[in-house]
């Protein structure tokens, strides 16, 4: 059995040499792949130094998509499952052997990293809005996932064969969990911890506001 971890990227060359050094520190067999997706600060080369392997976008193709391209590799490498982490430090490396034991203890095809039991350190706002749309996304998924919007996540790798995503960017994340859900994907959650830094969120709550509820209407009248 082989394990991967895909991080995308943007701009992230001074947060990627700690994140992929504890990663290998931690786990020294754990392939670690970089998706820069147009990155303009030396991100692929810095990656790459580091010991990671690296696919680059040549332009920013959005977060959604350096994933697919992550999770291509993983296929295509025969990895058996991939972590899916920010590349800003956010997600902790000491934390990932908390999601292998919850996939072999519950038999779980995907586990998605969940803050809500700890959200002393969390906005009010923000988490009001993972409540939110957790909640909506659960259920689409018809199972309780209750931190949808978190990037920390192990896939079976198996599960993302022929999957096909409409969507580009953040809302991608959603997207993935709704799709594997209905096709009767097991998910479940690993309790992670709410990490900020001084990095500058590429969220637009606009713009991605409203990206979310067009993929809930979709999700609606597209059950495939």
């Amino acid at each position: 059995m082989s394990t991967g971890a895909i991080l995308p990227a943007l701009n992230a060359a001074r947060f990627l040499p700690e994140v992929i050094g504890e990663i290998r520190s931690l786990h020294p067999d754990l392939r670690v792949l970089v998706v820069d997706d147009g990155s303009t600060d030396g991100t692929a080369e810095v990656a790459r130094e580091a010991g990671a392997e690296v696919i680059v976008h040549e332009v920013n193709k959005g977060k959604g998509e350096a994933l697919k391209t992550g999770y291509r590799w993983g296929r295509d490498q025969d990895v058996t499952w991939v972590f899916t982490m920010d590349s800003d430090g956010q997600h902790l490396p000491a934390e990932m052997q908390g999601f292998m034991n919850a996939a072999e203890q519950g038999d779980l095809d995907v586990v998605v990293g969940s803050r809500m039991d700890r959200t002393a350190g969390m906005p009010w706002l923000r988490k009001k809005t993972n409540q939110f749309t957790s909640w909506v996304i659960s259920r689409l998924a018809g199972q309780d996932i209750p931190d949808s919007q978190n990037g920390y996540r192990l896939y079976r790798t198996t599960c993302l064969e022929g999957i096909k995503l409409r969507t580009s960017r953040y809302d991608s994340e959603s997207e993935i969990l709704v799709r594997l859900a209905r096709r009767g994907f097991k998910i479940g959650r690993a309790p992670v911890t709410t990490v900020y830094g001084d990095e500058v969120s590429s969220i637009n709550p606009f713009v991605d506001t409203g990206r979310f509820f067009r993929l809930v209407l979709m999700l609606m009248f597209d059950r495939d």
